[in-house]
């Protein structure tokens, strides 16, 4: 991002390069893990592709309630182990299994940025307007938290805008993550260094074990946390103050009635255009107009999308609203084909819009009603993104 001070700068060429770092076992990835490195996941800061994804499990209960099934290694599968261990399996009692696959990373200090209040208030809104949509908060507590990390207030160190609503019941406003489940980019991580790569921080101290072959606290041979506080503030700083995308020819023809077809047909809802963000100590993110394409809220988007899965009090058809901003970047980043939605199950826009029922099935049915022109003219739009 532009405006950063000496100090910013040089903070976020230092997490740039721990971000680009390959770890070896011998610097404490494992014992369990799925990758090495951060940039492995999301080239380039873009969306990764379906040969790295991560596959996350749990059981819905006779009671409704959903288990991660942390006693069998859940709620993440680690695929891959150093040499004297072995990776996870998905247990045969998981009734929901959902593969993700790594999101663009850039504008995220933004979305961060954004007080808690204005999502509530977008929620509220939509409840209002009483169209079919119906966005809510992913609210988290610790206990729910994919690794439990060992100090909560912890996750909120340089992150003002993202704190405890006294109204949340002890619980935390998700923003990150497919679920939202992810409440700060300090909390995505550490958890991104324990559950993906088998690293210890400071807040997740102890390394991964495959619950399934032993109980008995087993772990490599590096000491513990292997990842210091600084490289953690490091990495966050730069996660914070990388910028999102440019638009490419926003103003042609083709791409501005594309906009205004988005909007007419209710896309808009949900993948809002523009948000704002609160008061921050970093200029750059201070009280900021951007533009997400997104609510940053759960909605329900029907038995298309329903893997059974789910995180905090979603329902297993609920998911975040992804932002689009970086869309039309998919393609060069994806090695020439795109993967879109969040396992990549579609390879073309049209197909992702097809998938989008519940919530997003009015939408979908005024795409599906536009003349082949228009639709071409509305993807021109996403693509300009």
């Amino acid at each position: 991002m532009d405006g950063l001070t000496k100090e910013q700068l040089n903070r976020h060429l230092k997490g740039d390069s721990e971000f680009d770092r390959h770890f070896t076992a011998q610097e404490g990835v494992g014992p369990i893990f799925v990758v090495q490195s951060c940039d492995k996941c999301h080239p380039g800061e873009g969306k990764g592709h379906p040969e790295i994804s991560f596959q996350r499990f749990g059981k819905m209960q006779e009671d409704g309630t959903f288990s991660f099934l942390r006693e069998r290694g859940g709620p993440q599968q680690q695929t891959r182990a150093i040499p004297g261990y072995e990776p996870e399996v998905v247990p045969d009692e998981a009734t929901g299994v959902s593969r993700f696959l790594p999101p663009v990373i850039v504008g995220l200090g933004l979305l961060e940025a954004v007080d808690d209040t204005t999502i509530w208030n977008l929620a509220e809104a939509q409840k209002v307007a009483n169209n079919d949509i119906s966005g809510r908060p992913n609210l988290i507590a610790p206990e729910d938290f994919l690794a439990p990390v060992n100090s909560v207030e912890q996750l909120f160190r340089n992150a003002p805008q993202t704190r405890f609503q006294p109204n949340n019941n002890g619980k935390y406003l998700g923003r990150f993550g497919r679920k939202a489940s992810i409440i700060t980019l300090r909390h995505q991580t550490v958890t991104a260094f324990h559950e993906d790569m088998g690293l210890t921080t400071h807040l997740l101290p102890e390394d991964p074990q495959n619950k399934m072959v032993a109980d008995d606290g087993a772990h490599d041979e590096v000491d513990d946390p292997e990842i210091s506080t600084a490289i953690v503030s490091n990495i966050v700083l730069y996660l914070k103050t990388l910028r999102p995308p440019q638009r490419r020819h926003p103003d042609a023809p083709d791409v501005k009635a594309g906009e205004l077809l988005f909007e007419e047909a209710g896309c808009a809802s949900c993948h809002t255009p523009t948000l704002k963000t609160g008061k921050s100590s970093i200029a750059a993110l201070d009280q900021k107009e951007f533009h997400p394409y997104t609510d940053l809220l759960l909605h329900d988007m029907g038995p298309e999308l329903d893997d059974g899965y789910t995180e905090g009090r979603a329902k297993t058809s609920e998911w975040r609203t992804t932002p689009l901003w970086g869309l039309g970047l998919s393609t060069p980043f994806q090695g020439d084909q795109p993967y879109y939605l969040h396992d990549g199950r579609a390879q073309t826009l049209r197909e992702a819009i097809e998938y989008h029922g519940g919530e997003a099935a009015a939408s979908r049915t005024q795409f599906q009603a536009l003349s082949d022109k228009k639709k071409e003219q509305l993807i021109s739009f996403l693509e300009s993104l």
